[in-house]
């Protein structure tokens, strides 16, 4: 097909019809354009304020957290410290109770008569391995 070209027009002649059908499409296409642009700015703006929120919200978020792990890991050291006095007074203990039994040794050998010396448990001495079924811990007991 052979493509129809329009003769130019000089303004002031029989084609202002014409020009006055194209001039309102082009002005109806640019406010068009323009609706358009206004509602991508407004998207954009939306996105924006919703992103904000976000950021703000993980930050306070954050900011719990820091607080809970903070809080932790106090009493995590307290924990520590109260299992190292204790760990320190069964040593002390363990050692007592040896040198009681050596003592006991001694009177039952120079007195010639027997006497039940108690054994220091294997778990005294090695209290990470109980004698007892383990039981888990729950997390719930150390929340807050």
């Amino acid at each position: 097909m052979a493509s129809i070209q329009r003769p130019a027009s000089s303004g002031s002649g029989s084609g202002s019809g014409s020009d006055v059908a194209i001039d309102e499409r082009k002005r109806k296409r640019m406010m068009s354009n323009r609706e358009s642009a206004r509602r991508s700015r407004m998207r954009k703006q939306k996105q924006l304020e919703d992103l904000t929120d976000e950021v703000t919200r993980v930050q306070l978020s954050n900011r719990d957290l820091v607080q809970k792990i903070n809080a932790k890991e106090q009493n995590y050291g307290a924990i520590e410290s109260a299992n190292n006095v204790l760990r320190a007074q069964h040593a002390e203990l363990a050692d007592r109770l040896r040198s009681l039994n050596s003592v006991l040794q001694m009177i039952e050998e120079m007195n010639g008569f027997s006497m039940d010396i108690p054994e220091i448990p294997d778990s005294m001495m090695n209290p990470w391995q109980l004698d007892r079924p383990f039981q888990p811990i729950m997390a719930d007991m150390f929340l807050p």
